[in-house]
């Protein structure tokens, strides 16, 4: 494929609203440095030696940034609506699903800010994204509608080409949801690392969106990049602070902030199987995680590397605790693995000894 498609002007505005957005944020979060620190809303690096009190729930500054471009953009993309001669019929639809994203994106900044001031415990973190989901699933009922998928190959003779799945559809996309915000919210605890990954998987979503321009759903990418691009600037202006050795914590509002912002374009933009690609190391951190979320294993407050004072540098961190202390679950399943491994020197390593 050649050079990229010229840019509409609405995106070109967007892109300038973002270069805006990023001098903003990279203003404001030292501005505001001490009005967090004097709400308490604080603390102390884990990984360092220093009691410096460093600020935290820094992306709700990034994410009022990014609400206020976007807020600033929506005219944009219906200024020909503007000239009676020019529009034949509002695209409604359009507008409804730009409103709509917006709404599940600020309810979830609200939410994510309410975590870190509140401390919730994991149960609230799972029903929060599920909430603010829910603006997104009538925006996609009302648009679009549309429940079925292409089957893949492999299953093809048995379920068909297409298969409709219904109401597991919306059950999909509000997992998905659910599970974009709290996949960056564990992989965690390092300086940069949320905003970090958020920042790559940004990019190659506009990447991705960019490519993607010439081909038959150009609007959906189009749509995407609306949210894309600020994104990528606002939350490089929070990485600039956030990196090592970081300066300010972007707390679970970012976290929140990011992952729906990812659902929201990954949902609405339709490519969501695409987004789980780009997630694929938080997939991976995600079902490495899962004994401990399920409370199979114990699971420590905190799963941070610890600081080595002698080297100065970050070590893997262990969680030690006694067989007593597993649950029945995780009994049951130690059992299960002891007795696999029996078996397997029984009937399988035993004949490397001996002639069986």
């Amino acid at each position: 494929m050649g050079a990229f498609p010229e840019l509409p002007m609405p995106l070109l505005v967007n892109l300038i609203g973002s270069l805006l957005g990023f001098v903003a944020t990279v203003t404001l979060i030292p501005a505001f440095r001490d009005h967090f620190i004097a709400a308490r809303l604080c603390g102390l690096d884990l990984n360092k030696s220093g009691q410096k009190q460093i600020p935290e729930s820094q992306g709700v500054i990034s994410g009022a940034v990014f609400l206020i471009i976007l807020f600033c953009f929506i005219p944009f993309p219906f200024l020909n609506c503007f000239v009676e001669e020019q529009c034949k019929v509002f695209p409604h639809h359009e507008f409804v699903a730009l409103i709509g994203a917006l709404l599940a994106i600020c309810c979830m900044i609200f939410l994510g800010f309410a975590d870190d001031v509140l401390n919730l415990r994991w149960r609230h973190k799972l029903l929060l994204p599920t909430a603010a989901s829910l603006p997104l699933l009538m925006v996609y009922f009302t648009n679009f509608g549309n429940t079925t998928i292409v089957v893949p190959k492999p299953f093809r003779p048995l379920l068909g080409l297409h298969l409709d799945l219904g109401i597991l559809y919306y059950v999909y996309m509000g997992l998905l949801a659910v599970f974009c915000t709290n996949a960056i919210n564990i992989l965690a605890g390092i300086n940069g690392l949320e905003a970090g990954q958020s920042l790559v998987i940004s990019a190659s979503i506009i990447i991705f969106n960019l490519v993607e321009l010439e081909g038959d759903c150009r609007d959906d990418h189009v749509f995407s990049l609306y949210f894309m691009i600020p994104f990528f600037f606002t939350t490089l202006g929070l990485l600039y602070h956030n990196w090592y050795p970081s300066r300010v914590f972007v707390g679970d509002t970012f976290c929140y902030f990011a992952g729906m912002t990812f659902a929201v374009v990954g949902i609405l933009g339709h490519f969501s199987k695409t987004m789980l690609l780009f997630f694929m190391p938080q997939v991976f951190n995600f079902l490495y995680s899962l004994p401990q979320l399920l409370h199979i294993i114990p699971c420590p407050r905190h799963r941070v590397p610890r600081l080595n004072t002698k080297t100065g540098k970050l070590e893997m961190s262990y969680s030690k605790f006694k067989t007593k202390s597993l649950s029945f679950l995780g009994t049951f399943i130690l059992k299960i693995l002891g007795s696999a491994v029996t078996f397997s020197i029984r009937y399988q390593l035993v004949r490397l000894f001996y002639d069986v």
